[in-house]
Parts: C-alpha cells; sequence; structure tokens
C-alpha cells in the first residue's frame, strides 16, 4: 500500500496496514504504527513517530526544523503523535527546538487545512483547531478545545480545556478553561452548550459559572478572587478553573472580560 513514487528512508519503520500516496517522503527515523493513511506529496523527517490509525492530507509536512533563529540543525528533537488524529491539507508540525524535547499531539485531534503547530506545542486529546490556525512555539492546548480559523496564539501561551476560541482572533494571554474568547486577548463568557454536550450536570455548570463571575465579575482583583475562592469548598470541575488562574498570573495572566449582551446570561 506504498505507492511506488514514495520514499522511504532505510530507516523508517512503517508497521502493518499503512497507505503512503504518490511522492511522499518518510526519512529514516520516522515511526508509523497500524491502519494510518498518508495522502500525497507528504514529507515526514526528523525523529517522528506516528500512533495508530492517523489520517494525514496531502502535502502536510511533519517533523520540519523549527522556526527559531537560534535552532542548530545538529540539534536531535521530535515529533511524537498520539493515535487516530485527523491531519488535513498542508498542516506543518515542527519538532522541539531544544536537544530531546518534542512537541506533541495527544489522541482524537482534528487539524484543519493549513494549520500550524509550532516547536514545542503540547496538543491535548479531541481538539479542533480550524484552517490557518497559527500556534506559535511552547503553546499548550487542553482536551477538547475549539479553534476557531485564522485564530492566532502566541508562543508559551496556554488555551484551557473546552475553551471556543473565535475565528479571526488573536491571544497572547492564557484563556482559562470553559470560556468564549474572541477579538484580541477578551473572554466574553462561558461555553455553556460545549459543557452540556460534554456531559457536565446542571450542578458542576452552576458551580464554574460562581467561580466564573468571582474572578471576573466580583470587583476583585485575580489575586483577591483566588484568595476569596479558598473560603469555600468548590467541586473539582470550579477548583480546576482556579488553578489555572492560578498558574496563569504567576507568567502570562489571564485574558480580560469583556461586557456584552451575552453576560446578561452570567
Amino acid at each position: 500500500m506504498i505507492h511506488l513514487t514514495a520514499i522511504i528512508g532505510s530507516g523508517a519503520k512503517i508497521a502493518a496496514n499503512v497507505e503512503i500516496g504518490p511522492h511522499s517522503i518518510i526519512g529514516g527515523a520516522v515511526t508509523i504504527a497500524d491502519d494510518c493513511v498518508i495522502g500525497a506529496n507528504v514529507v515526514i523527517e526528523g525523529e517522528a513517530t506516528i500512533g495508530r490509525g492517523n489520517r494525514i492530507g496531502h502535502g502536510a509536512i511533519i517533523g520540519g526544523e523549527p522556526q527559531d533563529v537560534s535552532f542548530s540543525p545538529t540539534t536531535r528533537s521530535r515529533v511524537e503523535i498520539g493515535e487516530r488524529n485527523i491531519i488535513r491539507e498542508q498542516c506543518t508540525i515542527h519538532r522541539g527546538t531544544t536537544g530531546d524535547s518534542a512537541t506533541k499531539i495527544g489522541d482524537d485531534n482534528f487539524l484543519m487545512v493549513n494549520a500550524h503547530i509550532g516547536h514545542n506545542c503540547v496538543i491535548g486529546n479531541k481538539v479542533i483547531i480550524a484552517n490557518n490556525v497559527l500556534l506559535g512555539g511552547y503553546v499548550t492546548v487542553d482536551d477538547q478545545a475549539f479553534l476557531g480559523g485564522g485564530s492566532v496564539f502566541h508562543q508559551n501561551m496556554r488555551a484551557g480545556r473546552l475553551i471556543i476560541a473565535q475565528g479571526a482572533s488573536a491571544f497572547s494571554k492564557d484563556i482559562p478553561p470553559f470560556v468564549i474568547a474572541a477579538e484580541h486577548n477578551y473572554v466574553f463568557g462561558l461555553n455553556t452548550i460545549g459543557l452540556r454536550r460534554a456531559g457536565f450536570s446542571r450542578e458542576e455548570r452552576d458551580e464554574i459559572k460562581h467561580a466564573f463571575k468571582l474572578i471576573y465579575l466580583s470587583g476583585l482583583n485575580t489575586r483577591q478572587a483566588l484568595e476569596k475562592s479558598r473560603e469555600k469548598k468548590w467541586t473539582e470541575v470550579a477548583r480546576e478553573f482556579f488553578d489555572f488562574v492560578g498558574e496563569a498570573i504567576t507568567k502570562r495572566g489571564i485574558c480580560p472580560f469583556h461586557r456584552s449582551s451575552s453576560a446578561n446570561d452570567l
């Protein structure tokens, strides 16, 4: 199932039932697990590990050198991709920029056309990254996040679990879990529909709403709100929200709240 025009490095490890399309190039340090489908004109180079059941679209480039002026071509770094991901046409996934580091993508993710995953990014599970999204180096995207088309994410930032980032937006601050983010570093409210679809109970959704209000709508600054949160026992999901915020304020900070008509639902 490997096309005659594909070029496979002598050291590459290709498992069973793998399809590789015309003119694709697989480097000698690449490992591809069972049941993967790799389209035409795909390049997978460097030390890249591709898990079971991935589908990689035409023209994707995986394991290319990072876009880092300090990177040395002699540096040994990796790309690690889990299972059952869909990586569509022309996606680029660069390998780590420092020795023995990796760019990591989990399981069951959907990367749409022209998405760019910069060096040392960490993508969780069941993440959707729409067309033309740009992730700078060291961006972390937690499980079940949705990144809208054409949105851009500054290096070293984090997008929390089950967030929705509106298309054509730009972010340089961390986006707490469970929120809707848009424009330039703004949070507009909670992803209530996403929480319901993810199976969160009414009690859990209410706790997240209370946590959101304490951080964003109480009139306290973020550190004061976190201190106030310690006066009450919260559920695990609300604690996840506070823990994220607490970590973020020691680094990039969190996106501030932008009041709109939808804020009346909070």
